[in-house]
């Protein structure tokens, strides 16, 4: 039955499971997304359209508690091409500031064109008329136009969740205008900040050479698209309940025992990806142990690298040289049962999560680029008591509002060493107060107010300044 609202995202929110009684089945995927999205589907008989990872070639559409789920079907030489090789080799560095060098293939490209007409295609199928259809993220910038091409009738948003880079990296890209006009199919484009808005716009504007007034558009055609910032956040009251919950008590008093209470612990949680900042941050703590500022009985880093894309190159070889440090820092600086790195190589479920942000003194923050960084806000929400303190990169999205974390610079190690020591030695009455303004942040800025202030101003229809005459000159 066609839906009023699709969404269309990479992957479903479920994972493929083995059930207890051996059987396969289905288990909510853990992330902000699905929280913010859900209740929005429930409300408008919304159908979710997404690769379930794997190579299964005969899923039919099905239902898990209540949300309607379109599988997509990949080939392994898809898979290759499109999300290990275009999305992840190629966009992903270009657009994190060529953190690492991105490669440049056309047969990438050409299976990036095919999925995405795969998505398109999907999506129509499964679209009432004058539905909305709201596209996610990198590995789909393509699908707007699609969609606008088989379906004019349809209300088309896009949200990109990583950030969109200058000028001068994106003309980088040998598809820089198609990717523009892909994106151009939308009636609203999103950013998580107003630079990401910013940059695409004046790029239209060089590249494609559409007028352009502030964040609207002008398409040839009389159609207008808008580009706007809205700074995905996460559930701040569900993370704070999982904090104080008995069971995460219990556990974080579990963990600290385990680490030898020490005085302050400090943590990072991140994927483990060569835009987090890990190295250098463990290189950081590592030389303020060196320095004497306090050793392994004052102070424990625990860093929790989630396992990523595992089959490609470049993060095997990171993998690789941080579990080298961690292994030459605990060797030359560690103690028997006092090693100064915990290193953690897997992922954890919400609730071992928010005991360990509930546990943390100190949480380190330090990509070298993020579109928002939700691990930052998550370490916020679950400081229920208004203790703890946030170092936090000023190039991760989350740095615009949360303006009263310790704010670094990831590439300067002795500005993060001089960050660090000032959180690990601020006294109570400092970091609560900048604690308290950070939660009042989170707490009213949550993942539901982001999708619904996205959906009203797609839904919305002509806005006023639609409806008024093209301004004579563009910005």
């Amino acid at each position: 039955m066609p839906s009023d609202l699709v969404i269309v995202a990479n992957r479903l929110p479920v994972d493929r499971v083995t059930l207890a009684d051996g059987k396969p089945g289905w288990r909510r995927s853990p992330g902000g997304l699905v929280t913010a999205i859900e209740p929005v589907m429930r409300t408008g008989n919304g159908v979710w359209i997404g690769w379930p990872g794997g190579n299964d070639t005969d899923l039919e559409p099905f239902e898990d508690d209540g949300m309607q789920l379109v599988p997509i079907s990949l080939t392994p030489e898809q898979v290759q091409g499109f999300y290990e090789g275009f999305s992840n080799g190629t966009l992903w560095p270009l657009y994190h500031d060529v953190v690492a060098k991105p490669a440049f293939h056309r047969e990438w490209w050409e299976y990036y064109v095919e999925v995405n007409r795969i998505f398109a295609e999907k999506a129509v199928e499964h679209a009432a008329e004058g539905a909305t259809v709201w596209v996610h993220d990198y590995q789909l910038q393509l699908v707007p136009q699609m969609l606008r091409e088989l379906r004019p009738d349809l209300r088309i948003g896009f949200y990109l969740h990583i950030p969109f880079p200058p000028q001068e990296l994106f003309q980088q890209l040998p598809w820089r205008r198609q990717i523009l006009e892909g994106l151009l199919g939308a009636d609203l484009v999103g950013f998580q900040l107003s630079g990401g808005a910013a940059n695409f716009v004046r790029l239209v504007r060089h590249r494609v050479g559409h007028k352009t007034h502030r964040d609207t558009i002008y398409l040839p055609d009389g159609r207008t698209v808008r580009a706007k910032a809205f700074p995905i956040s996460i559930d701040a009251a569900g993370f704070e309940k999982l904090a104080t919950s008995t069971a995460a008590a219990t556990r974080s008093s579990d963990i600290r025992e385990a680490l030898g209470n020490p005085r302050k612990i400090f943590l990072g949680i991140d994927r483990l990806d060569y835009t987090k900042g890990i190295y250098a941050r463990l290189r950081a703590f590592s030389e303020l142990i060196k320095d004497g500022h306090f050793d392994v009985e004052d102070a424990v880093f625990v860093q929790v690298a989630v396992p990523s894309r595992e089959r490609v190159e470049q993060y095997k070889v990171l993998r690789d040289e941080i579990e080298r440090l961690v292994g030459r820092i605990n060797g030359d600086l560690g103690r028997i049962g006092r090693p100064a790195i915990s290193y953690l190589h897997s992922s954890y479920p919400r609730e071992e999560m928010a005991a360990l942000y509930r546990t943390a003194d100190i949480m380190v923050v330090t990509p070298y680029r993020d579109g928002m960084n939700l691990v930052a806000k998550e370490y916020v929400a679950c400081r229920y008591d208004d203790t703890g303190a946030l170092v936090l990169s000023e190039f991760a999205g989350a740095a615009e509002e949360l303006r009263q974390a310790w704010l670094v610079n990831p590439y300067d190690i002795n500005g993060m060493k001089s960050a660090l020591l000032e959180a690990y030695q601020a006294d109570e009455k400092e970091t609560q107060r900048r604690m308290r303004a950070m939660r009042k942040q989170v707490r009213q800025h949550d993942v539901q107010a982001w999708a619904r202030s996205f959906m009203t101003e797609l839904t919305d229809g002509e806005h006023e300044h639609d409806k008024k005459t093209r301004p004579a000159h563009e910005d």
